[in-house]
């Protein structure tokens, strides 16, 4: 991580010291080592008269640092395995308001991004901003064709003033890091520039127009749902031109009631759209709040604002779908096994403990029936495991799961039946088949088969290396002749294991590129998968056998 010298931002570094010493975060100025910035006579009394701590007073803070920590904080409080849920109820209050800057100063942006003024780029435009937010203001036109829209235009400086504290972010977050080296148990340094990443992303307006012709193209075709037009020839970097959506909040009840709405249906499309963008798409909205959400008259539900979005890797729906498998089966050590395995901070200190801590977690909801169980109230104590045990998660499966607590929040407020597990059944009843179909499984025997390979590839290597090292006199080794057997019938098993491997993954891979590449071979697909799985049994019975058969002995 390259950082820059701490003299560069002095004025906001003092500004900074001085916003946080204001509300109560003077651990955060000693750990941080922005304690010198403060005034000498203020020094050691950072914090008095504010609560330390309080989750109010750290929005607060942020709120009065400014865009990039406004940001930092919206996106803390979609992180569950991380942030407390007070800190996150109390974060998600984060509003992305600011005043606005005069409308000379947004016309002068038009004119250098499309080359005219915006009087000739839009048949009208209003200079009343609809809304003001730290990065862009957004204001309301018509084309020369009477079609209405809104125009979001990125505010100047934005840029260099989020540049500026990312650096600062990037300074404060290696000095704590050093300073206490519990943040390492949670990767801050790796989480900041993640965030950098994000909020990069963000301040680029071709990037949101992508992102929203890719939800329109994903649900092309679903009545129940809108999303804007983007209008290309006014878009740039800077300026983003979409289709004017309106309607009612989605979570108006007073409202959709009296427009004869069905709340029951909306509750269960909302929830569909989520679950379609999860589990099918891979590609989803990270900020689904209701102020995201319109209700038209017709009851289609139409998304706005698309700044913040997340993709699910492959190997992300393989973890999840484990997640799941084990939280079906109510399975205690596999389920810690999979949290484990999705961590991002490395190998659990008392894996015992997290097993403990996790059958506990389940026997929560031992003997109901997992479609009925309260998902939200079930991830909040999920989550409580995960930080207890310093867990990361990945980005992306964090949001999910506070997608998946929103979704269910929103469901029931429209709805007090709601379950959203109901509505996530069939997707995750898929996920799981998945897993266990035959080509998951050949895919998984080939890999360990690879990596077999791969290994005993590098034996020749690994071999040549202790040789040299022996003929050099490197080291001597002591051993009794009681030690030997248990270490030979040791070898000799990982040789097997090695072999076996191997030899599955090339008879994998032959039947495999036989049956691609053949076409005479087609019709004897079915057969000849049957016929490898089968090989694959008999070795793995084999190996067994042999287990056992030694372990007599």
């Amino acid at each position: 991580m390259a950082l820059v010298p701490w003299s560069g931002h002095a004025r906001r570094y003092r500004e900074i010291a001085d916003i946080l010493a204001r509300h109560g975060l003077g651990h955060v100025l000693t750990v941080a080592g922005l304690s010198r910035w403060l005034p000498g006579p203020r020094r050691g009394q950072e914090g008095q008269g504010a609560p330390a701590g309080a989750p109010v007073h750290v929005r607060r803070a942020l709120e009065e640092l400014g865009p990039t920590f406004m940001k930092l904080g919206q996106i803390l409080s979609t992180r569950p395995d991380l942030v407390p849920e007070p800190y996150q109820a109390e974060l998600a209050k984060l509003q992305d308001a600011a005043p606005p800057v005069p409308a000379e100063a947004i016309h002068a942006v038009v004119r250098e991004e499309l080359g005219m003024d915006a009087d000739s780029a839009f048949a009208s435009f209003d200079d009343a901003p609809l809304a003001s937010a730290s990065i862009g203001q957004v204001h309301e036109a018509r084309l020369a064709d009477g079609t209405r829209v809104v125009v979001k235009v990125r505010k100047p400086g934005a840029v260099e003033r989020i540049r500026e504290d990312l650096e600062i972010l990037r300074n404060v977050t290696a000095t704590a890091t050093r300073a206490w080296p519990v943040l390492a148990n949670y990767d801050v340094e790796g989480l900041v520039e993640e965030f950098s990443k994000t909020l990069t992303t963000e301040l680029d307006y071709l990037e949101e127009a992508r992102s929203a012709e890719r939800f329109a193209t994903n649900f092309a075709g679903d009545e129940r749902f809108r999303f804007p037009k983007v209008y290309w020839d006014t878009t740039t970097s800077r300026i983003l031109t979409l289709e004017f959506m309106e309607g009612l909040k989605i979570n108006d009840v007073a409202a959709l009631d009296a427009a004869g709405l069905d709340r029951r249906a909306l509750a269960d499309h909302s929830a569909a759209a989520l679950a379609q963008m999860i589990f099918e798409d891979g590609f989803f909205h990270a900020d689904p709040h209701p102020g995201n959400m319109f209700v038209e008259p017709g009851g289609r539900i139409a998304l706005i604002d698309f700044g913040m979005v997340g993709e699910i890797s492959d190997q992300l729906r393989h973890d999840l779908g484990r997640l799941l498998i084990a939280l079906a089966r109510k399975d205690p050590r596999r389920l810690a096994r999979v949290l484990e395995a999705m961590s991002r901070s490395g190998a659990v200190e008392d894996r015992k403990r997290l097993a403990a801590d996790v059958a506990v977690f389940i026997s929560l909801y031992d003997g109901v029936d997992l479609a009925d169980v309260n998902l939200a109230r079930l991830a909040q104590k999920l989550l409580a495991v995960i930080r207890h045990h310093h867990l990361v998660m990945p980005a992306e499966a964090a949001v999910v799961i506070k997608m998946l607590v929103m979704a269910e929040g929103l469901g029931r407020v429209l709805d007090p039946q709601f379950r959203l597990s109901r509505v996530l059944e069939p997707h995750v009843r898929r996920l799981l088949l998945e897993q266990y179909s035959p080509a998951a499984i050949t895919r998984s025997l080939k890999e360990a088969g690879l990596t077999a390979m791969d290994l005993a590839g590098d034996l020749p290597d690994l071999i040549d290396s202790a040789s040299r090292v022996l003929d050099a006199g490197g080291f001597e080794v002591h051993l009794r002749a009681a030690e030997l057997e248990p270490l030979m019938a040791r070898a000799e098993r990982v040789g097997n294991k090695v072999l076996a491997a191997v030899i599955a993954a090339a008879f994998i891979r032959g039947v495999g590129e036989v049956v691609t590449n053949d076409t005479r071979w087609r019709g004897w697909r079915a057969p000849l998968l049957r016929t490898g799985i089968g090989a694959a049994g008999g070795l793995g019975t084999y190996l067994a056998v042999s287990a056992l058969r030694r372990r007599r002995r």
